[in-house]
């Protein structure tokens, strides 16, 4: 891997059903990048984030090279419905533990979740689960950060508050590749990927 990059993805490709998604995609992410992921729905926005994350190992061109384990949040909320936001947020799929109370209480609070804490998930609304999730962004110690559509099913106080984070993070040398089908207003310097512009015919 070269330099100082925490992903680098070379050639890559992927043909679904017959139709090519994309081809000969090359990308490079360092601490402090944004990546804003774009294309029409079906164009390989969450395939190429699940084959950057490691999830798809198979089935797609071309090679990624993490120095890493990346953090990875995809479009649906993920939490289990019996347990409790603390509950929830004191594991992840990728393997990374949050057991400190007092730091996933903090998490909590921070995405408007104060005084959720032992309710269970299933009698939350659609957008408090979704902010469970999100809660994961205040916890993990991973630079790289892979987000599906983070800002769905949230309000507009929220969405403020996950892009003031996101820009923390990428202040503090993180790195991060994000779809959104709504408009961005984080303040900090962001690159864009049209997956449109790199189809097949």
């Amino acid at each position: 891997m070269a330099g100082d990059a925490l992903l680098e993805a070379r050639d890559l490709g992927i043909t679904r059903a017959g139709r090519e998604l994309f081809r000969a995609l090359d990308l490079t992410l360092r601490p402090g990048d944004v990546l804003h992921l774009r294309g029409a729905n079906g164009a390989g926005k969450t395939t190429l984030l699940r084959i950057l994350a490691g999830l798809r190992r198979y089935g797609f061109a071309g090679r990624v090279t993490r120095r890493q384990t990346a953090l990875f949040l995809a479009h649906d909320s993920a939490v289990k419905a019996l347990l409790t936001p603390r509950e929830n947020l004191r594991w992840h799929p990728s393997g990374e533990r949050f057991e400190e109370a007092a730091s996933v209480d903090r998490a909590l609070a921070s995405v408007g979740l104060y005084g959720y804490e032992n309710v269970p998930a299933g009698h939350l609304s659609a957008g408090q689960q979704r902010r469970v999730n999100l809660a994961r962004l205040f916890l993990s110690k991973r630079a790289l950060w892979l987000l599906d559509e983070p800002f769905t099913a949230i309000d507009a106080s929220g969405v403020a508050g996950l892009q003031a984070h996101l820009a923390r993070h990428a202040r503090a040398g993180g790195a991060i590749v994000l779809t959104s089908h709504q408009a961005l207003a984080i303040d900090y310097p962001l690159r864009a990927l049209d997956l449109d512009l790199v189809q097949g015919a």
